[in-house]
């Protein structure tokens, strides 16, 4: 029976709003990142039979399919197709799960997955409100929902308050990912995973781009405090409690195991499991628990089998309430830093998180980890990956 392994895994590094990668065509930013991964494994780009992209705003230069601009960009042949995914938040999480699919199906042998956005030239929501095109929230939607406006600002405050989870506590969950972000730039955590990135500063210089650039090491719980609610006048959600706005790509090599010792490849990990769920898409936020419980049934793993979680820290609220849920240990739940420090480049996010989880755990030596991401509309993809 056919698997499906990761080769390797690349990232840029992320970039702030407004940073370093802000004028970066998202086409071309995809493009570094396919080609640092022919780099890396020697791959044959003729040889792909498909790249696999997620991105969520489809608008400006993410429109048109950016997978296939991004193939072009490249330089790879023509006949190496490309498809853009929206799921959301997960779209480049999913990106990877239909390439092993594909792979484990035998209707492709070698397949790239990954993703893109880049926030500052597309921001998000843009493709929901340009134009007179029609309401994303259709009439049978708001009508089963009683009208409720379902925007993502609204879901980590019901979730902050269903849970009880204090203000404090999320200030405090903001500033210890910022820590372990920084922590693990010192350590060298993530050189084996970036690729630089040439930009050009504001001086016209080109310089290499090598470090997530979002991270902050001089915040104290003191000055989170005095920041303003972001979503509501006295709501608890702000914007050093949130997922940072960011720009950002990732790639990841899918084959089969036979594949991979044909091409005289070492696969880092096999994806062991990958589920999706639904949930109520008002708490829409809330889905990486029920994608947990999921991919671990489906795994026929336990929670104390995971030796690392890399959890999408959309709002502090968001993996608050999942570590209530699970009752997973915090020292393992995103150790080196999550989206409130490094960032979230929203369709390139989920082959971020899977770059530095598939990484850490050949670094560390970790058997399985698991990977879960909410996502609009009420949605969540979850991953185990197994270390080979």
């Amino acid at each position: 029976m056919r698997d499906a392994v990761i080769v390797d895994a690349v990232r840029a590094p992320v970039g702030k709003r407004n940073g370093a990668l802000s004028g970066t065509h998202a086409a071309s930013l995809s493009a570094h990142v396919l080609n640092a991964l022919v780099e890396r494994t020697g791959l044959d780009p003729a040889v792909v039979d498909d790249v696999i992209w997620g991105c969520v705003e489809t608008l400006g230069m993410q429109s048109q399919c950016v997978a296939r601009s991004a193939v072009l960009s490249a330089g790879w042949p023509e006949h190496v197709p490309g498809v853009t995914i929206d799921r959301q938040c997960g779209s480049s999480q999913q990106a990877v799960h239909q390439a092993a699919a594909g792979v484990i199906a035998g209707q492709y042998d070698i397949a790239v997955a990954g993703g893109v956005e880049v926030m500052s030239a597309v921001p998000l929501g843009t493709a929901a409100t340009v134009g007179d095109f029609g309401d994303p929230y259709a009439p049978l939607v708001r009508e089963r929902y009683r009208g409720t406006n379902y925007a993502k600002g609204l879901s980590p405050q019901l979730i902050a308050d269903e849970y009880g989870i204090s203000r404090t506590e999320m200030d405090q969950h903001a500033l210890d990912s910022h820590a372990r972000a920084a922590d693990a730039i010192d350590e060298g955590c993530f050189k084996g995973q970036i690729t630089p990135v040439p930009v050009v500063d504001e001086s016209g210089a080109q310089r290499l781009f090598d470090t997530d650039e979002g991270v902050r090491r001089d915040s104290t719980l003191e000055s989170l405090s005095g920041l303003r609610p972001a979503f509501a006048a006295n709501g608890t959600i702000t914007a050093a409690n949130s997922s940072q706005i960011s720009d950002g790509s990732a790639a990841i090599l899918v084959t089969t195991s036979e594949i991979a010792r044909a091409n005289g490849w070492v696969p880092m990990a096999r994806i062991h499991t990958a589920v999706v769920t639904g949930t109520d898409p008002v708490t829409n936020l809330k889905g990486a628990i029920p994608a947990t419980a999921k991919a671990l049934a489906k795994s026929g793993l336990s929670l104390s089998d995971i030796g690392t979680f890399e959890i999408n820290e959309a709002f502090a609220s968001v993996t608050l309430s999942w570590l209530r849920e699970t009752g997973a240990d915090y020292e393992l739940l995103n150790p080196y830093g999550g989206a409130m420090a490094i960032g979230h480049p929203v369709g390139g996010s989920g082959a971020r998180l899977m770059t530095t989880l598939v990484h850490r755990m050949r670094d560390k030596g970790i058997r399985y980890g698991l990977q879960a991401m909410c996502e609009g509309g009420g949605m969540a993809n979850a991953t185990v990956l197994e270390l080979l």
